[in-house]
């Protein structure tokens, strides 16, 4: 049967309007950032349930999007962004050209970017354990969208840290079988199938 995985980014922040990297800080969204969060719950009506990370700005994505228990939204600190340790909060444009460096060895004073894999990998267990035949929504960040690539298609962590930014709306996986883990990367096992799309 497996799981429909739907990923959505949190809304915009204040941080994303200004070109601050927040990181592991909480964040605000923006008032254009309240108004999207509408729109991704108007649009995922159709969802079983909704994970989040609990950093503020994700969480204000989802209690926006879904008012009134409109669904079930369950915290998960698996899902936060990367801790940037001593970057929290520094220009995109710093810490962008720093994210290869950090793959494997933590950011000074935070985790690495294998460290989020783990933990979604941790959180995917789980989903696929209780979530089979149903669809499932997850507000996070972009080291999860990462980590998402990296386990579910398999793509290298080195690619996409440096990948240029390209908006989307969203990413959607179906995911029937799980990847096995291979030393420093996430290789799918024969048969896995997934399906991304817009």
């Amino acid at each position: 049967m497996g799981v429909r995985l739907v990923y959505e980014t949190h809304s915009v922040t204040v941080d994303n309007e200004i070109g601050i990297a927040t990181g592991r800080l909480p964040g605000e969204l923006s008032r254009l950032g309240r108004e999207l969060a509408v729109g991704l719950g108007l649009r995922r009506r159709d969802v079983d349930v909704v994970y989040c990370s609990d950093l503020r700005r994700a969480v204000e994505t989802a209690e926006i999007a879904f008012p009134d228990g409109g669904k079930e939204i369950r915290l998960d600190a698996r899902l936060r962004e990367c801790d940037y340790g001593i970057y929290n909060g520094r220009p995109v444009s710093e810490v962008a050209a720093l994210r290869s460096r950090y793959i494997d060895a933590p950011w000074p004073g935070g985790q690495s970017y294998r460290d989020v894999v783990a933990a979604t990998a941790s959180f995917l267990v789980e989903c696929m354990r209780e979530w089979q035949g149903r669809t499932v929504l997850v507000i996070a960040h972009s080291a999860n969208r990462w980590a998402l690539l990296n386990l579910l298609e398999g793509v290298p962590l080195e690619e996409l840290v440096d990948a240029p930014f390209r908006w989307r709306p969203w990413w959607e996986f179906r995911v029937s079988t799980w990847p096995v883990r291979h030393g420093q990367g996430a290789v799918p096992k024969d048969g896995l199938r997934t399906s991304q799309s817009l």
